[in-house]
């Protein structure tokens, strides 16, 4: 079993660092790829649930992030990246994530997921602190627009958060951690 454990924990490693990176280009051409990978994030948002569309119109903010997990029995390891619109700022401010968790759970998936801020404070306290912890419990299996999964939306606090899966197949239970934080290359 230990050797078990150790194989996993490598073979998260490996992953959650090959995802870390957007990999080459540009400044101006990572930029461009998490604001096209926004752009689709969102009309799929409206589509689903069209309803949103008016939250973020009169929200003072939301972000938006894309994120890689890899689930192995009892570890779970994800990265990802993303963009906040600062609406009161009238700027974008581009941020990584990365996730850790423990529990139960087999598989890999690439999830989206949209935060609507209520209050500009509460997302500067996000810009500025970036940590969330809590459980996690899903279902899916997706590949290629085809397939099912569990969406979710969640409130907390001053934020809502919506989340879907966009490919993957993934059965897990985990308690998890998540630090946001800014993007010192993209801002």
């Amino acid at each position: 079993m230990n050797n078990f454990i150790k194989v996993g924990l490598i073979a998260i490693t490996f992953v959650v660092t090959a995802c870390a990176s957007m990999g080459e280009g540009s400044v101006s051409e990572k930029r461009e790829v998490i604001l096209d990978m926004e752009r689709e994030v969102l009309t799929q948002l409206y589509k689903n649930k069209p309803d949103t569309r008016a939250q973020l119109a009169t929200a003072p903010g939301y972000a938006v992030f894309s994120n890689a997990n890899v689930n192995l029995l009892f570890f779970s390891a994800g990265t990802g990246y993303g963009v906040i619109n600062d609406k009161v700022l009238s700027k974008k401010i581009y941020m990584n994530m990365a996730e850790g968790g423990v529990g139960l759970g087999f598989g890999v998936k690439d999830y989206r997921i949209v935060m609507v801020f209520h209050t500009a404070e509460g997302m500067t306290d996000f810009v500025e602190n970036g940590w969330t912890f809590g459980g996690n419990a899903d279902a899916s299996a997706k590949a290629s627009g085809k397939g099912g999964s569990v969406e979710g939306e969640a409130y907390y606090g001053d934020v809502t958060v919506y989340t879907f899966t966009e490919n993957g197949l993934a059965l897990q239970a985990m308690v998890k951690g998540t630090k946001f934080w800014v993007d010192k290359e993209l801002n």
